[in-house]
């Protein structure tokens, strides 16, 4: 059984290998890769964004989840996020009319506040489901030229992060162990964490938008820490890019609401799911700037580390000490909720 792999993400390397075996055609400008965030295939004299992800920790407001964590991908490829089909798999003998109900209605409402419409996709009551799960697909579109690929980041590039972490995970533990936590925490704070779904929120859609417009070319590459959390993000852009990294552990901005419950939990914050921070890659120059853009905004943002040349050399520096930057197997939440099972 020691082969069995872990929930979560594959391993990059595995996936890497997987991915190379696909085929290329002239309509792709972007393809499938680790570190990327989405597709990118030519129709006429547009460029179609593609991506595809999953709901599978979450059941309070899955359907906020869906089109927010695909149409982040879009527009961290330079895109606007525009149609989704959603496919809903739902539980046997848990699922009601009224959850339904529930579900359709938060899809609805994350589309109209994306300016998404929800096109189509497919709905099931399926044996052996513990809960919900929502598999979404978002479209969006842009200009070849207007398309941010993360292989253009380079050595010397600034790595920028735009709010704190881990607002996902924060939200979905205090909705999902609200009763467990509430007598260590207060429910002052478990209230405060829950509304991170919504406050500061888990889109990067309007900090993408600000940096894509703003910035131009000197824009080279944006992500959105999701599984594996921010350690893992912050791989995933120096692998996309072919280089290393040096990442700053003082400069990381923790929600003290994320800070409390991992230290009850006993999980780290840099692998907790990330959702709501964004990164991005920019010319040496323009970091300070892009930091003021985001923060004159009203979006906190810092500059946490720089790209390398190596690409053995992912480090980050703590405390004046450097140490390999953390790699998480397993995203922080999926551990927790496997030691419950």
């Amino acid at each position: 059984m020691s082969d069995v792999l872990p929930a979560g993400k594959l391993p990059p390397e595995l996936l890497g290998k997987l991915l190379a075996t696909i085929p290329n055609d002239p309509s792709i400008v972007i393809g499938a890769g680790v570190g990327r965030d989405a597709a990118a295939v030519r129709h006429g004299d547009r460029v179609l964004v593609l991506k595809s992800d999953p709901i599978t920790f979450a059941t309070d407001e899955i359907g906020w989840y869906a089109p927010n964590v695909n149409a982040n991908d879009i527009a961290c490829m330079g895109a606007t996020p525009r149609w989704m089909l959603a496919t809903a798999l739902l539980a046997d003998g848990s699922t009601t009319p009224e959850l339904v109900e529930r579900i359709f209605s938060s899809l609805r409402a994350a589309c109209a506040t994306l300016g998404v419409l929800l096109v189509g996709g497919h709905t099931e009551i399926t044996t052996g489901l513990e809960r919900t799960i929502i598999a979404g697909t978002m479209i969006g579109d842009a200009r070849e030229e207007e398309l941010v690929d993360p292989r253009n980041a380079a050595p010397g590039d600034a790595v920028i992060l735009a709010r704190g972490i881990a607002i996902e995970g924060t939200s979905l533990i205090s909705r999902e162990l609200a009763n467990e936590l509430t007598p260590h925490l207060g429910s002052d704070l478990i209230e405060r964490s829950r509304r991170f779904l919504h406050d500061p929120g888990i889109s990067v859609v309007p900090a993408a938008r600000l940096l894509h417009r703003e910035l131009g070319r000197d824009l080279h590459g944006m992500h959105d820490p999701t599984e594996g959390g921010l350690a893992t993000g912050l791989r995933e852009i120096a692998t996309a890019a072919g280089t290393g990294i040096l990442v700053e552990r003082d400069k990381i901005p923790v929600y003290p609401e994320t800070t409390a419950i991992c230290k009850v939990l006993g999980l780290d914050p840099l692998g907790l799911i990330a959702s709501g921070a964004l990164l991005a890659t920019v010319q040496a120059d323009v970091a300070v700037r892009a930091v003021e853009l985001l923060n004159d905004n009203g979006i906190p943002a810092a500059r946490i580390g720089t790209l390398l040349t190596d690409p053995q050399q992912v480090i980050m520096r703590t405390e004046g000490r450097f140490l390999d930057l953390p790699e998480f197997a397993v995203d922080e939440i999926a551990r927790l909720f496997a030691e419950r099972t």
